[in-house]
């Protein structure tokens, strides 16, 4: 048996909605929490995802009679947090047993403080957490921003972050990276030269032709 989310609160749970962030935290824990708690907040948004997460549930086990499992809200949560943080479970272990603010999104109150999750649990549960299931959910997020920005007339903008990463690529493969780098550079700063008027990039088709015979010589 699993259920989505208790609707009735316990004494000393604190609804989602009414969860409470530091507005200054540059911090990417809350910065997701928001983005749950909107998701919650949303009860038709909400039943969709829930109809997504209860896809799980094989067809063969009872949602209604068994031993209660996790709620789907609360793995919800767990595997966001792991996805997006790129934590292992034992971090995850750490945080959901106590960070207060993780443990109010999951629902939990002052007077559970002592109920906590063990690291086997998290893993049963959070592995279902499929990229199927993470495809799924993005699709839905992602209209419901579009409807949210469209609803205040706000302006959608992208942010990429990029960086580089040290791997050990063999020879001659490393040579063959840079070439193919460099044939695509040269030709786009030429062509973006001659649109500007300027002559510095002209002889660019003889500089590759010159560097693809180097390139040949490095790899004999």
């Amino acid at each position: 048996m699993r259920e989505t989310l208790p609707e009735q609160l316990q004494l000393g749970e604190v609804d989602i909605a009414s969860i409470r962030f530091n507005p200054r935290s540059r911090d990417d824990i809350p910065q997701l929490l928001k983005g749950l708690q909107f998701l919650h907040s949303d009860k038709a948004l909400r039943d969709q995802i829930f109809s997504v997460l209860e896809e799980l549930t094989p067809r063969d086990v009872s949602t209604k009679t068994g031993r209660p499992g996790m709620h789907w809200w609360k793995i919800l949560v767990m595997g966001t947090l792991r996805l997006n943080l790129n934590w292992d479970y034992d971090r995850l272990h750490e945080m959901v047993n106590n960070h207060k603010t993780i443990r109010e999104m999951l629902g939990h109150g002052i007077r559970d403080s002592g109920d906590e999750y063990s690291l086997q649990a998290l893993k049963d549960n959070v592995e279902l957490f499929t990229p199927e299931i993470v495809d799924k959910l993005n699709q839905m997020v992602v209209a419901a921003g579009h409807q949210f920005l469209k609803k205040k007339d706000a302006e959608i903008k992208g942010r990429c972050d990029s960086f580089v990463v040290e791997t050990n690529v063999h020879f001659p493969t490393d040579i063959s990276l840079l070439f193919d780098a460099a044939r695509k550079v040269v030709p786009l700063t030429a062509s973006l030269s001659e649109d500007l008027g300027l002559t510095s990039w002209r002889q660019s088709k003889y500089n590759l032709q010159q560097l693809k015979g180097y390139t040949e010589q490095r790899k004999r």
